[in-house]
């Protein structure tokens, strides 16, 4: 059906295609999909000790305003994260702000955290029980001198909802963001929101959303925060601010964070190389070019414990799960494991 629509839907501007989808899924005009695979013993998984169908979320950025997280479930998806949400409403960059690369099977988008704030979103999701694994991504707003203060305040409000809380510091698209990246920054970050989360007895995991756009020496010093922090689990990775080499499509100049296949192998040795040095000790979410069995499948092997995406369902449609998860079974039948979760670091990349 989808294949039958998408010339229609790529006619349309990229965000207003987005706020459509939002829109079919919030009011059900999307069909709940058979899901054939669903308990098959060769997906399920655990997460932050809570029981996952498979280890396919949906990454952070679709559902910025946490409006669709229960519909997502309903089309399979294993995990949903929301967001990324601020402490308040802004409006992002100006538009236009999305870019789709239909030849490279890509986006670039420069929206800038454009949500309705925190204390908008906490309300819905108090409203309307999640029923599944929910994870909440938080960042500061632009105009912020102190952005640390902004992460924690968003800590505060949304801990005891979430499943997990994802700390972005690696969006392009919000200025200096990225400074957190360095080694002394992230340190003081996590060790902040570490004490406040000890002053508020929570227990929600916290998760870090790494930038693919980093070299080795990076690396070596983020696991180092991340493993002294004692964070749970790390995203690999955010869209790229480089990357722009191979592009096909004439809109490739576009500022913003490229997304889709281009990203794909960058993202995979990424992993490989958190893989190596974190050495199973903080679980690994593998991001970039998810759009496949077998692009999932690449995922684990370079040592990811579960994969997100998101532009691979703006090219494959809503039951882009169900489709991932026929290819994948088709790999690991092959391989003779019971389970996903045996193949995971088997191939390092280097």
């Amino acid at each position: 059906m989808f294949s039958n629509i998408r010339s229609l839907i790529f006619k349309l501007d990229p965000e207003t295609a987005h706020n459509l989808a939002i829109k079919s899924l919030k009011f059900n005009f999307v069909p709940s999909l058979l899901d054939k695979e669903k308990d098959n013993p060769l997906f399920t998984t655990k997460l932050f000790g809570k029981n996952l169908d498979n280890p396919i979320g949906m990454a952070a950025g679709f559902d910025k305003n946490a409006e669709v997280y229960n519909s997502l479930f309903r089309l399979g998806f294993g995990f949903v994260e929301v967001g990324t949400i601020t402490p308040y409403k802004q409006y992002g960059n100006p538009k236009p702000r999305v870019f789709r690369l239909v030849e490279d099977q890509a986006l670039i988008n420069r929206l800038g955290f454009n949500n309705l704030g925190a204390k908008n979103i906490i309300e819905r999701i108090k409203q309307n029980s999640p029923i599944g694994l929910l994870g909440i991504n938080i960042g500061p707003n632009k105009n912020t001198e102190k952005k640390m203060n902004d992460y924690i305040e968003c800590f505060k409000t949304f801990h005891k909802v979430a499943d997990y809380i994802t700390i972005n510091i690696s969006s392009p698209n919000t200025e200096n963001l990225r400074s957190f990246h360095d080694q002394v920054k992230l340190d003081e970050l996590l060790k902040a929101l570490n004490e406040e989360k000890k002053n508020l007895n929570s227990i929600t995991p916290i998760t870090v959303k790494i930038s693919p756009d980093i070299n080795d020496q990076e690396i070596e010093k983020i696991s180092e925060v991340l493993l002294n922090n004692r964070i749970e689990a790390t995203i690999v990775s955010n869209t790229s601010d480089s990357t722009r080499g191979n592009l096909k499509n004439i809109q490739g100049h576009q500022k913003g964070g490229l997304s889709g296949k281009p990203i794909e192998f960058q993202s995979t040795k990424l992993i490989s190389k958190f893989y190596k040095i974190l050495n199973g000790k903080i679980k690994i979410i593998g991001v970039g070019g998810v759009d496949s069995g077998k692009s999932a499948y690449e995922k684990f092997l370079a040592g990811a414990n579960y994969v997100q995406l998101y532009t691979g369902m703006v090219f494959r449609g809503p039951n882009i799960i169900n489709l991932i998860k026929k290819e994948l079974k088709e790999l690991l039948l092959r391989d003779g494991v019971k389970n996903f979760s045996e193949i995971v670091g088997k191939n390092k990349i280097t």
